[in-house]
């Protein structure tokens, strides 16, 4: 397919209408994909291409848009929206993907042309070409961390976390995060089979880019994707072999096939059918077996309390910016005080499933306070529902930098630098009063 077909099934064609769907449409690009016409109607390299220039564009948003606004002798106005996302999608070419300029350019123009923008064309042309010049320097100049970095979630980490480890969080953000995989067993096998490096979590780490389905062991179901920081919570559980645990917020199911693999008798409630039916599918090529229960899990109870529960809560995911850089484009402040209320009623749900003396572990992928450690405050202390029961150093593959000072676990994305980072998660442990 040439790069100047931007038919519906051009690679490029895809990607502006996924930047649509994200920035006009609030759809999350996950599910943007799957709802496009023609992306599956591309190969395998097209549609690696536009979903790398559409994430590339949305982490970099900040950036381009700067450079453009420079480019531009007058602003663009708001019902041109388009033609700025064919202006996004040239720039990110020339500036972060190394695309060459003539290509970049001409696909660009063709564009304009075939969406209907005609009368915009010189315009588009110009630009691009002047950034194609200038641009680079222009980008070498900026303050990447901050520019791509709206202005509530620096906010917010800056006085969670202080200056210096936001920008290093900002930082992290900027480049595409790398496959994690969590192995059934036999972890070093497997780091040789796919040229992997073991991490100090025990997981694997491979490169971004490429086919997950194509990879030796997965048809076989030897191993699943999961960021490192996500599969530590579970650590949290101890020995769970034979002992029952209900895993609350379960699909996608990566903990819960933590729990299945390590012999717990596990639960899996979720409110959504779908994505049970994607959990049961992912448990059935890796010839593991769970309960699932499709119900709310602040309403559900089980028939006997649960020696351990673990809360998987929703929430506004702000720990996964480098994984899903369509985050930081559609969540809001506002969001963070709902779901909290969520947050609140799953724990309070949780802690009445849990006999006494038992354990609840609570989880969140997100770098806000609120929805972390301002959740736990109220349960503990005099009187309280819960007592914390502070994380270990080898429970986390000795690196005690993911342990907060008052003892649960805090993963940021700038933690492990140099093997890539890993996702913000937060997790505390706790025992029924």
């Amino acid at each position: 397919m040439s790069d100047r077909d931007l038919g519906p099934l051009s690679p490029r064609g895809a990607a502006l209408d996924l930047l649509e769907a994200v920035l006009r449409r609030g759809r999350t690009l996950d599910n943007a994909i799957p709802d496009h016409p023609g992306f599956a109607g591309l190969d395998g390299r097209d549609r690696a291409f536009a979903r790398l220039l559409t994430a590339t564009t949305l982490r970099r948003l900040g950036q381009i848009d700067a450079v453009i606004d420079a480019a531009l002798e007058r602003p663009l106005p708001r019902k041109t929206q388009g033609v700025r996302d064919i202006l996004r999608l040239g720039t990110v070419q020339l500036l972060f993907l190394e695309t060459p300029p003539h290509a970049a350019v001409a696909t660009a123009v063709d564009m304009a042309q075939a969406r209907k923008h005609g009368p915009h064309k010189k315009l588009v042309n110009a630009v691009l070409r002047r950034l194609g010049r200038e641009g680079r320097a222009l980008a070498e100049a900026q303050d990447a961390a901050r520019l791509n970095t709206p202005d509530w979630l620096w906010e917010a980490w800056v006085k969670a976390h202080g200056e210096p480890t936001c920008r290093r969080i900002a930082e992290a953000h900027l480049s595409e995060a790398p496959l994690d995989i969590t192995v059934k067993e036999d972890a070093t096998r497997w780091a040789k089979e796919l040229d992997a490096r073991i991490l100090p979590t025990g997981n694997l780490r491979q490169p971004p880019g490429g086919t997950v389905t194509d990879l030796p062991g997965f048809g076989e179901g030897a191993w699943w994707v999961q960021d490192a920081a996500a599969a530590l919570p579970v650590n949290l559980l101890g020995d769970i072999k034979g002992r029952r645990v209900i895993d609350l917020c379960a699909a996608p199911g990566g903990k819960t096939a933590q729990l299945a693999n390590r012999g717990a008798v596990v639960t899996a409630v979720d409110r959504s059918e779908k994505r049970l039916a994607r959990l049961s599918e992912n448990l059935g090529r890796l010839g593991l077996t769970a309960e699932l229960i499709a119900a709310d899990a602040v309403t559900w109870r089980p028939s006997q309390l649960a020696e351990m529960v673990l809360v998987d809560a929703p929430c506004s995911a702000t720990g996964t910016i480098r994984r899903h850089p369509d985050v930081a484009r559609l969540k809001k402040p506002d969001d963070v005080a709902k779901l909290a209320g969520v947050q609140d009623r799953l724990l309070t749900a949780a802690l009445e499933m849990t006999a006494p003396g038992g354990t609840v572990v609570y989880c969140s992928c997100s770098l806000q306070p609120q929805e972390g450690p301002e959740r736990i405050e109220p349960l503990i202390g005099a009187g309280g529902a819960a007592r914390r029961d502070p994380v270990k150093p080898t429970e986390v593959g000795g690196m005690k930098e993911l342990i907060s000072a008052e003892g649960d676990l805090r993963t940021l994305p700038c933690h492990l630098p140099e093997q890539g980072g890993m996702d913000g998660f937060y997790a505390a442990r706790l025992i029924k009063a």
